[in-house]
């Protein structure tokens, strides 16, 4: 369980950055923040949960992990380029 704990944190921490490197120049933008990111969190919390569930019944959690080890892979490759050009065109207008 602390895996899953700490592979979902790591790619909603990502994709919470990204969202907010979208939103940074804008007045009101909690609740664009919210509409951007929240379909994203969804199969991360799905992954997350399974792998709980199957520990708790005690099947095997591999493949769910698997999966939220891919999805921080993904997001720890194209996490960075993202909330550089996002900054880059919000400072630049």
């Amino acid at each position: 369980m602390a895996v899953s704990l700490a592979l979902g944190s790591a790619i909603l921490s990502l994709i919470g950055a990204i969202g907010a490197a979208l939103t940074v120049g804008l007045a009101r933008g909690g609740v664009l923040l919210s509409l951007l990111v929240l379909p994203l969190y969804i199969p991360v919390l799905i992954f997350g949960a399974g792998a709980v569930q199957a520990a708790i019944a005690g099947d095997p959690v591999t493949a769910h992990l698997a999966i939220l080890g891919a999805l921080l892979a993904v997001a720890l490759m194209l996490a960075p380029w993202a909330i550089a050009a996002s900054l880059r065109i919000s400072i630049n207008g």
